[in-house]
C-alpha cells in the first residue's frame, strides 16, 4: 500500500494537460481560461455621468448659481456641440459628458424653469463623472488560468472579446462493473441494486469541470468488461467502479492487463477506498474505484479532483483543509489515513457514529470529511481538528 500523498503525486503524473480550443463568449462560462486575454478598448470608451443632472464647468458650481440648458445628451446619444460659460446640458446617467463640462450637478440639487436651472442645496465634493478607462483600459489583461465565472463573462464581452481561449474539456468514461447492478429506473432483481455510484461520480465530475460519458454497466465476464474498455478509447480518463479488488468476480486488474495497461500503483493507505487502482491504458489514464459507493464518492473527492483541474492547467495543490472543534470524543485511529463523514456547523465538527462505507444516507447529509491521520491518537471534545469541505 502507498500512502494518499503518493497515490495523488502518481496519479498526477499520468495526466497532462489538455489542448486548448476557441470557445464563443456565450459558452465560456465555467470554463478556464488557457491564456491571457487582453482588452481592445477603454471602460467606459469615454468620460459619462454616473447620475441624472446636468453638465456645467466645475468652477462656476456654487449656491443659487444660474444656468442656460442648451441641449441633451443620452445614453448612446451625445450633445454634439462645447460648452460655454453659464450653461448647461441636461444629461443622463451613462452619457458621453459634452466638451467643456467637467461637473454634473444631480437633478435632485436644482430647480428647472423652462430652460433656466438654478442651484437650490449645496452640490457634494464629487463630480459624478465616471473617467475614460475608470474601469480598464486597452491592454489590460485577464490572466490565466482562471475559472471563468459570470462576472468574468461580462468583464470579457465589456472588453469586445467574442472568443476565448480555454482548455477542452477532459473526457471522462465511467463503467459500473458487476452482475449486481441495474440502471436507475431499470427492474432489479431480487439480488441486485442501483448503479448509484455513477451518477453520483457524473455529477461530481461535471462540477469539477469534466465531460462525461456513462457506458453501459459491465457484467462480471471479461468479454463484457472488455467492450465496456472498447467504448472508451477515445477519452481522457477511464473510471471503473467496483472490481478492483483481489475476489473471484473482481476482474478489473486481469482485464485491464490484458489490454496492455501499465499499473501504476494498486491500495492505499486510506479508508474508505483502500483498493484503488491507477495506470496508463493507451492514451487514456485510468483508475480503479472501489465499488462501495461512500469509497468511490471519497475517492473522488480526494483523487479525482485534482486529476481533473490539473488536466484543465490548474497547478496541482494539496487538498484545502479547514479546522473546526470536536464537539464529542472520538477513537484512536487505525494504520489508514481516515476521511470520516461529520458535518460542521458554527465553527464545530461532529462525526457521524455510523461510518460503513456503503451508507449512502451519511454521506448526503455530511457537509465534511474529518481528516484523521494514521495512528492519530484518540481526540477529546473541544479539540481542533482538520476537515476537507464536500
Amino acid at each position: 500500500m502507498i500512502s494518499v500523498s503518493e497515490a495523488r503525486a502518481a496519479l498526477l503524473r499520468l495526466i497532462s494537460v489538455t489542448e486548448i480550443e476557441q470557445v464563443p463568449l456565450a459558452e465560456a462560462n465555467g470554463r478556464v481560461l488557457a491564456q491571457p486575454v487582453s482588452a481592445v478598448r477603454d471602460q467606459p470608451p469615454f468620460s459619462a455621468s454616473a447620475m441624472d443632472g446636468y453638465a456645467v464647468k466645475r468652477d462656476e458650481v456654487e449656491l443659487h448659481a444660474m444656468f442656460q440648458v442648451i441641449g441633451e445628451a443620452a445614453a448612446g446619444h451625445r450633445f454634439e456641440g462645447r460648452l460655454k460659460a453659464g450653461q448647461a446640458v441636461r444629461i443622463f446617467t451613462g452619457a458621453p459628458v459634452p466638451d467643456g463640462a467637467d461637473f454634473v450637478v444631480i437633478q435632485e440639487d436644482v430647480d428647472r424653469k423652462k430652460d433656466l436651472i438654478t442651484i437650490l442645496d449645496q452640490p457634494g465634493a464629487s463630480d459624478n463623472i465616471r473617467p475614460r478607462g475608470g474601469d480598464f483600459t486597452i491592454g489590460q489583461t485577464v490572466n490565466a488560468p482562471r475559472l471563468l465565472r459570470p462576472s468574468d463573462v461580462a468583464l470579457l464581452a465589456a472588453m469586445n472579446i467574442p472568443k476565448v481561449p480555454v482548455y477542452r474539456r477532459p473526457v471522462v468514461a465511467l463503467i459500473s462493473t458487476g452482475d449486481e447492478l441495474v440502471m436507475p429506473g431499470g427492474t432489479p432483481g431480487p439480488d441486485q441494486i442501483i448503479a448509484s455510484n455513477t451518477f453520483g461520480l457524473k455529477a461530481m465530475l461535471e462540477e469539477f469541470g469534466a465531460e462525461v460519458r456513462i457506458l453501459p454497466i459491465a457484467k462480471d465476464s471479461d468479454t463484457s468488461l472488455k467492450m465496456a474498455f472498447s467504448l472508451a478509447r477515445d477519452v481522457d480518463l477511464v473510471v471503473t467502479i467496483g472490481g478492483a479488488s483481489v475476489g473471484d468476480h473482481d476482474l478489473v486488474a486481469k482485464v485491464s492487463a490484458d489490454l496492455g495497461m501499465e499499473r501504476s500503483f494498486y491500495k492505499v493507505a486510506m479508508r474508505p477506498g483502500k483498493p484503488l487502482m491507477a495506470g496508463r491504458m493507451g492514451k487514456a489514464t485510468m483508475v480503479g474505484l472501489p465499488g462501495n459507493p461512500v469509497s468511490a464518492m471519497v475517492c473522488g473527492h480526494i483523487f479525482l479532483r485534482p486529476m481533473i483541474q490539473s488536466m484543465l492547467g490548474y497547478e496541482a495543490q494539496e487538498e484545502s483543509l479547514q479546522t473546526a472543534t470536536l464537539t464529542h470524543d472520538l477513537a484512536a485511529n487505525g494504520p489508514r489515513e481516515h476521511y470520516m463523514r461529520a458535518t460542521v456547523a458554527a465553527g464545530e465538527i461532529t462525526v457521524s457514529p455510523r461510518q460503513d462505507s456503503a451508507l449512502l444516507t451519511i454521506l448526503a447529509d455530511a457537509n465534511a470529511l474529518l481528516v484523521l491521520p494514521p495512528h492519530a491518537p484518540a481526540q477529546r471534545c473541544g479539540d481542533t481538528l482538520h476537515y476537507l469541505p464536500i
